[in-house]
């Protein structure tokens, strides 16, 4: 992919929100002010900058990767792109789990061993995105091993957003509307915070929103985790997940943070 043309832009509008200076972070990224000013002023970052700059600004590097509009090393992609299948079905069974059992799912997800990486990975429903917001949105969740169908139910469990798989497609490709709304919510599965997507995204929220709900916290971390996971893994993980919830009469809540 080529860069995406507002990166530097993107890392302004962050700055200014935190409102730091250039020094502050590259200190915690143990790189240059210079370097950083650079990128400021519209250089290319090269791929260890990149890495750098993702933990002087405390994010993920992967999805400071998508937003620079580069393809994201191997390293830091998702193990297994076969363990899509489970992804979204854990998350929505741990978001309808009390906090204990979430705590529990997430101890249990994180001591697993790290299997050996079998081949590269490939989103499992990856296509043409637009060089913007929407288009890095969407891969920022492909990298969380979501597919279309399971971005759309996973925002409709954890989320007040209730879109469908092909809107979801429409906002990447740059036909639908990047909304506030969107921002928000997409914030709070992607475990960022909301005012920090929106400057990174450029779409304004009409007033601050509130902190996301505990169980949308921890949906959030349930969805980061899998990533390392391969696909029997997360196979074992989502049975365990929906056995946790024992025999609930309900399938899954619309919207199921503090029901």
């Amino acid at each position: 992919m080529t860069e995406y043309p507002n990166f530097s832009a993107m890392l302004t509008r962050l700055l200014d929100h935190r409102g730091v200076g250039v020094p502050e972070p590259a200190d915690h990224a143990g790189v240059t002010a210079a370097e950083i000013r650079g990128v400021l002023a519209g250089e290319t970052p090269g791929e260890g900058l990149l890495r750098r700059l993702a933990t002087g600004l405390g994010l993920h590097a992967a999805d400071l990767f998508i937003l620079a509009g580069r393809e994201v090393p191997d390293d830091l992609a998702p193990l297994d792109a076969a363990a899509t299948a489970w992804t979204a079905y854990t998350v929505m069974d741990a978001v309808h789990l009390p906090a204990a059992g979430r705590s529990e799912l997430l101890q249990f997800i994180r001591a697993l061993p790290q299997e050996k990486r079998r081949s590269p990975f490939v989103p499992k429903e990856s296509g043409p995105v637009a060089d913007g917001p929407g288009g890095s949105l969407v891969r920022m969740f492909w990298y969380r091993n979501l597919s279309r169908s399971g971005l759309a139910h996973a925002m409709a469990v954890v989320t007040p957003s209730y879109l469908s798989a092909p809107t979801y497609t429409m906002i990447g490709e740059g036909r639908a509307e990047l909304t506030p709304r969107l921002v928000t919510d997409s914030a709070t599965l992607l475990g960022i915070e909301a005012r920090e997507l929106s400057a990174l995204t450029g779409v304004l929220l009409p007033e601050p929103p509130g902190p996301p709900a505990p169980e949308a916290v921890d949906a959030a971390a349930v969805l980061w985790e899998l990533r390392r996971l391969s696909a029997p893994q997360a196979e074992h993980v989502a049975e365990l997940a929906k056995s946790m919830r024992g025999d609930s009469p309900v399938e899954y809540r619309i919207n199921a943070p503090g029901w």
